[in-house]
């Protein structure tokens, strides 16, 4: 009977304006799977949420994702939830992802970090949708761009080693289904152009490290507005965030994870700021840095 755990960090999906194609891992969270062969049963599931988590194999992303990769062989999955269910973490990437890694190495077949992503996907697209922008963050850390998913293409990127994440998350659950449901199917030219641009130009940013173009191109015109209502005080917290010294702000993902890239030096000021202006709400704050490792054997 082989066995083997993975850990798979969290991520901010989309970056901002980079809807389904950027992606940034954040250090200090996420999920941890074990794939053992030859048992059957439930996933087993603890942690954070773990009673919001399916347990039937069918439904699991992680489970859906080890099944992708170890085809009919038997076996068990268990999840020690560090992500909370419909935060805009990137929750049921990272068990997808570390379900599949580790059904990887429990079996001991080589494969490669594109075999991860499109097993992984599996999963994924139970959950959330057929995307990558959480997955290839994850599977390899840092800031990535997904270029393509038929055939999978996904571009590590540089990302500064003096900024991180301030992230704020209050109680709230928002589905990434029901947060894509609203989203427009088509687009008028102009703001997709400006779109594209503020796209490369954060590409620009983080290669550079220059927080004043980050400021300017950290500007989400299609989903950010259409989902800031379903996000208590979201521009309150933003111009908070802004007014602390953020190079910029936006929704982690579907939200309501509020997240901010901010210099190391003031990070925990911009979190503080952040927790101010969201008032009463009860809400998780952290400041992260950005995971320059993805899921990894542990």
């Amino acid at each position: 009977m082989k066995v083997a755990t993975v850990f798979a960090p969290g991520s901010v999906g989309n970056v901002g304006p980079g809807f389904d194609i950027l992606g940034l891992a954040i250090d200090g969270i996420g999920d941890r799977v074990t794939v053992e062969l030859g048992k059957t049963g439930p996933v087993i599931v603890r942690g954070v949420d773990a009673e919001l988590v399916p347990t039937d194999p069918a439904r699991n992303a992680a489970a859906i994702a080890a099944s992708a990769l170890l085809s009919k062989q038997p076996f068990q999955v268990t999840i020690e939830k560090g992500i909370p269910v419909s935060a805009g973490l990137g929750g049921s990437a990272s068990s997808s992802v570390a379900g599949a890694y580790a059904a990887a190495l429990a079996s001991g077949d080589p494969v490669t970090r594109e075999d991860i992503m499109l097993c992984a996907l599996e999963g994924e697209i139970a959950v959330s949708g057929r995307h990558l922008d959480n997955i290839a963050p994850i599977t390899m850390g840092g800031l990535v761009l997904s270029r393509s998913i038929d055939p999978i293409d996904v571009i590590p990127l540089p990302a500064p080693q003096n900024w991180s994440i301030a992230l704020i998350t209050p109680r709230v659950r928002i589905e990434t289904k029901q947060a894509r449901a609203i989203l427009p199917q088509k687009w008028e030219r102009e703001s997709w152009v400006q779109q594209m641009a503020n796209t490369s130009a954060l590409i620009v940013a983080f290669s550079t490290g220059d927080g004043a173009l980050a400021r300017r191109a950290l500007d989400d015109l299609y989903a950010e507005p259409r989902r800031a209502p379903m996000i208590p005080h979201f521009y309150d917290v933003k111009r908070a965030a802004l007014d602390a010294g953020a190079f910029g702000c936006s929704i982690s993902g579907s939200g309501p994870t509020i997240f901010a890239i901010v210099d190391a030096s003031t990070s925990r000021n911009c979190a503080e700021a952040m927790r101010r202006a969201m008032g009463n709400v009860p809400s998780e704050v952290r400041v992260a840095g950005i995971a320059r490792q993805g899921a990894h054997p542990i």
